[in-house]
């Protein structure tokens, strides 16, 4: 026998309070994962647990209006599923594209480089002489993470989407 329960109302407060700082931490452990402890796998881990808070909550159909996904009927990869295979595979090829972008540059398979953005345009407006203020850092080994981030974003929201559709 099953009986349907309706979330409480102080659950989906917590939720929509907690839902925005969830994926806010999440971007910001994206963002610093190439130069301190972060990066991409647990920024999509943490992405995950805001998805599934919100699933828990709110249920399936709530999260398929979020993320604009069409409806499940129409195949095995449609719907949600569809939309998370679809980022599992973007991941991965960033991933792969960022490793082979060294190699054709002549380096071995992911190697990282870094590029200093002091002197151009408004970033070196922003610059002060000699300290390394204002200067913009961009790390090839955030392409990776990102690869990776969508990666662990679209498998454990496949895993999530499939265990809660039995």
């Amino acid at each position: 026998m099953t009986t349907e329960r309706e979330t409480t109302v102080i659950a989906k407060t917590v939720t929509r309070v907690v839902t925005p700082f969830i994926f806010v931490v999440a971007i910001a452990l994206l963002f610093q994962g190439h130069n301190l402890p972060g990066g991409g796998f647990i920024a999509g881990v943490l992405t995950c647990t805001g998805f599934a808070l919100v699933y828990v909550i709110y249920g399936r159909e709530s999260l398929r209006t979020l993320l604009g996904a069409g409806s499940e009927d129409s195949g095995v990869l449609s719907g949600l599923t569809g939309t998370y295979a679809t980022l599992f595979a973007a991941g991965l090829s960033v991933a792969v594209l960022g490793g082979l972008a060294a190699m054709a540059l002549g380096y071995p398979f992911l190697t990282q480089a870094v590029l200093y953005l002091s002197d151009l345009g408004p970033v070196g407006a922003l610059t002060a002489e000699g300290t390394g203020v204002g200067t913009l850092e961009v790390a090839s080994a955030f392409v990776f993470d990102l690869g990776v981030y969508l990666v662990v974003v679209g498998g454990l929201l496949s895993i999530l989407s499939v265990v809660g559709r039995e």
